[in-house]
């Protein structure tokens, strides 16, 4: 039996895991196979997230330590946590997972400090990648100015159509 201070060695492990990421998951991975996890758990740390099976009650500390709330209606039954940077990476991979093996089920996610259920962490997942998402912004950002360009851009081509048309005029009547 693991004494206090052991215990509060994994609960601050769990609290700078917490602080130290922008998404969190937490899955339900009864009736998985030990090939299953595995798997699962290779494709999660190639994309940089880490997946840990951990005691509610020290997961249930550790959020509340931190000022995380209402994550304590989520935390019944077997659960395991994938800590992530990127708050979609962990939600993506584990969304595509549970379309393979319906007995991994998603239960919620904290993005930001933020608990949010299994409906958002799909829909987290279902967002397009950081670069496309970038791409877009910048192209929004580049209409307008392209538009200024061409609006300011317009009396210098009339004054060039205007001088165009008195050189002709000009050369008209010499």
């Amino acid at each position: 039996m693991p004494n206090f201070e052991e215990k509060q060695k994994v609960v601050e492990d769990i609290k700078q895991k917490f602080q130290g990421s922008s998404g969190v998951v937490l899955a339900d991975y009864r009736g998985l196979t030990v090939s299953q996890v595995t798997n699962l758990r290779v494709e999660l740390r190639q994309a940089g997230v880490e997946y840990r099976v951990l005691k509610n009650t020290m997961v249930r500390r550790a959020a509340n330590e931190i000022g995380i709330e209402g994550l304590d209606e989520f935390l019944e039954g077997p659960t395991a946590l994938a800590f992530s940077a990127d708050p979609v990476a962990g939600a993506k991979i584990l969304s595509e997972f549970t379309k393979k093996n319906k007995n991994l089920t998603i239960k919620a996610g904290v993005v930001e400090g933020k608990v949010v259920g299994p409906e958002k962490v799909k829909d987290l997942a279902n967002l397009p990648p950081r670069e496309v998402l970038l791409s877009q912004v910048l192209a929004g950002m580049q209409g307008p100015l392209q538009g200024m360009v061409n609006v300011l851009q317009g009396p210098i081509r009339k004054l060039g159509y205007a001088l165009e048309e008195v050189r002709k005029l000009k050369e008209a009547q010499a």
